[in-house]
């Protein structure tokens, strides 16, 4: 590797000196709870768009998506169309009418604050659970991104594991904690493109331009690596595993920190720009880190007669190999450029909730906009603690980890997030069920192993769910009018932005 490389170090250094000028620079704009959570609703359509993609793909898709096309070829194309169309729906189905009805809703700022809102629940339940599994999942997800930066460190320098992870996180915490929404949109401006930039760079350098050949030299070691339909021992994948690779897409729509970009962009028409810019991103970058897997593959089998020990490390084991020091550090500093585009969003998201959803509502609503930014950014710093502690286990695979978290969040925020934009008969009772059934299926389901139980959890997640939210809101009584005046409200809202 380029271990202990100056010039690496150096480009580091630098790349960290520049995303610490932004978050100083936004903390200069931050003056309110507005601001830091949801930069007073100014973001255009590229920060929108690309920050959006960055905080949702992470080292995941620098890691995990290579390493996992590493191991098992083409068949990673299900699991990288299903996040695309996922992608593209999200922005299609929930951006406008979430962005109208947060504004409708009093401003609500996080998700859980709008669930609230929406359903005028004075007894706070939904905004207070909504609010803990956002926590709860959050930590693992987090953890994913504290994980692939120890990769990162304990590769490129050397590190001991334990300490490449806490660099990592104090990297992350640094520029989050001061700069909030506009700290964390910004720099993901910057870091979307350095990570686009890299996953095509890398794997068109090392085959020279030649995707024939590549072709050809993957038939060669094993036709079914280019086999859509088949695994690599050859034989046919199940439905359920081809389900479950599709079924990632579902996530999108109970994501936070993705549906936080939604509210913040400044008007409704820079959405259908942003959602083109978001949709291009996604089709560019996980093409190229679907093609980097298949080149390291290649190389791996040639040029290491011992292969890889760890999938995951396939994109940095190609910058290595291919790159002038400067050039690699750069490179690799994409890495670095994911792991903070989301940790830092999924903090700020997990510290909005401790401070809106939880201290506000629960222990102070008379808290001053100061003091719930001040407790946000302690919550940043709790929370990262929590995270590192997690991800101390340098054998954890962040595949695995922001599976679990996706999953969780999209069966318990994306049924009731979807129903409640369209459904005006939907009531209080049925979110609160299909919150806690969605979150719930996910921690039991995963538990489970052998046959049925073999279906990726979202799925059963996000059905149980949506029939929870239509059984019990048609059970219980309607809304009242208050509800529903405002449900009609957002319509007329929603046509006149349109």
């Amino acid at each position: 590797m380029v271990e202990n490389s100056l010039t690496t170090i150096a480009t580091f250094i630098v790349y960290l000196i520049v995303m610490l000028a932004i978050g100083l620079y936004a903390y200069r704009r931050t003056a309110n709870a507005s601001d830091y959570f949801l930069g007073g609703r100014r973001l255009g359509p590229w920060p929108a768009a690309l920050s959006a993609g960055a905080s949702d793909m992470s080292g995941w898709l620098l890691l995990g998506l290579p390493g996992y096309a590493y191991a098992a070829g083409l068949e990673s194309l299900w699991l990288a169309g299903g996040l695309l169309v996922g992608t593209w729906l999200n922005w299609l189905i929930c951006a406008k009418r979430l962005r109208t009805y947060s504004i409708t809703a009093n401003d609500a700022l996080t998700l859980p604050e709008f669930l609230a809102r929406r359903f005028d629940d004075k007894s706070k339940l939904v905004q207070t659970i909504a609010a803990f599994f956002i926590l709860m999942f959050f930590l693992f997800y987090t953890s994913s991104g504290l994980v692939a930066g120890g990769k990162l460190f304990e590769t490129v320098f050397g590190l001991d594991y334990t300490i490449a992870v806490i660099v990592g996180t104090a990297c992350v915490v640094s520029y989050t904690l001061f700069g909030g929404f506009l700290a964390v949109s910004w720099t993901d401006l910057v870091q979307g493109l350095l990570m686009s930039a890299a996953l095509l760079i890398v794997p068109v350098a090392a085959m020279d331009g030649s995707f024939g050949q590549l072709s050809s030299d993957l038939h060669t070691l094993n036709p079914e690596l280019l086999n859509i339909w088949n695994g690599i021992d050859g034989k046919p994948l199940s439905a359920i595993a081809i389900i479950s690779l599709a079924a990632w897409g579902l996530g999108y729509f109970g994501q936070p920190h993705i549906l936080a970009r939604f509210k913040a962009t400044r008007s409704n028409a820079d959405l259908t720009t942003a959602r083109r810019i978001a949709v291009a991103w996604t089709a560019l970058s996980m093409a190229g880190a679907v093609l980097v897997g298949l080149v390291g593959l290649l190389y791996v089998n040639s040029e290491l007669s011992g292969g890889l020990d760890d999938g995951e490390k396939i994109f940095m084991l190609l910058v290595d190999a291919i790159f002038h020091p400067v050039i690699a550090g750069i490179l690799l500093a994409a890495i670095l450029a994911a792991i903070m585009s989301t940790a830092d969003s999924q903090l700020l998201v997990s510290s909005s909730a401790l401070a809106e959803d939880f201290y506000k509502q629960l222990i102070k609503p008379a808290a001053s906009s100061s003091e719930i930014v001040l407790v946000g950014r302690l919550g940043v710093v709790a929370l990262s603690l929590l995270a590192l502690f997690l991800a101390m286990d340098p054998d954890s695979s962040v595949l695995g980890l922001v599976s679990y978290a996706w999953a969780g969040f999209g069966a318990a925020f994306g049924p009731a997030l979807i129903i409640s934009l369209y459904w005006k008969r939907m009531n209080r009772n049925g979110a609160l069920a299909g919150i806690i059934v969605g979150g719930v299926t996910i921690v039991i389901w995963k538990q489970l192993s052998g046959g049925i139980y073999d279906l990726y959890e979202i799925v059963p997640g996000i059905i149980f769910a949506a029939v929870a939210i239509v059984i019990t809101s048609l059970a219980t009584a309607e809304p009242h009018k208050a509800v529903t005046d405002q449900f009609d409200k957002y319509q007329k809202n929603l046509e006149e932005l349109d």
